[in-house]
């Protein structure tokens, strides 16, 4: 039997704030992410963040404003409010992956999970290093190629390629909502 969850990366306050040139592309892609989410929770698809959380050692936040940090407890590293609801999971992770040094793995056997889509920030970072680990693991990947974003729109394209020539599936947002509600009617 199928089951599919959404994982998001780094849809945090600090990221999607980086600098101008991630302001602007954050603002084209956040509706899109927005609608993703919405319609998966209609279809009660288990929503998890990973969410970026470094030390206070670490050299990323010293010397550094709040917002622009990805210390726990701190505004930078918060989920964006657009995306997250109270139903959806949060999971921290100290690296791009979301598998590395966490309790993904755990908590997607746990809740029978088949098929990951995977969406966020960077593409070509923390998005392709999670679908590439995903497959590994035997999980079905799904990368929703208007749903995932770097600031270089080249690096996402490049990265969609690699992935889709590799690890995942790569099709439009509404594309996998198809598959999620086809599936639903098979199982």
């Amino acid at each position: 039997m199928e089951k599919f969850a959404l994982v998001t990366n780094d849809l945090q306050f600090a990221a999607a704030n980086k600098h101008p040139d991630r302001i602007e592309s954050v603002k084209k892609f956040l509706p899109i992410q927005i609608k993703i989410l919405n319609q998966l929770r209609t279809l009660k698809i288990p929503i998890i963040h990973l969410q970026l959380i470094v030390s206070e050692d670490d050299p990323r936040s010293k010397g550094i404003p709040d917002e622009q940090k990805f210390t726990k407890g701190s505004n930078g590293a918060q989920i964006l409010d657009e995306v997250y609801d109270v139903s959806d999971m949060i999971i921290e992770k100290p690296k791009d992956s979301g598998f590395f040094e966490t309790s993904l793995d755990a908590t997607l056997k746990e809740l029978g999970i088949t098929h990951l889509i995977i969406t966020g920030m960077q593409t070509q970072i923390c998005v392709q290093t999670t679908a590439a680990d995903a497959y590994f693991r035997g999980f079905k990947v799904y990368v929703p190629s208007d749903a995932v974003i770097s600031t270089r729109i080249e690096d996402t394209q490049r990265s969609l390629e690699w992935m889709g020539n590799y690890c995942a599936i790569v099709k439009t947002s509404d594309e996998i909502i198809t598959i999620v509600k086809n599936s639903q009617i098979n199982n």
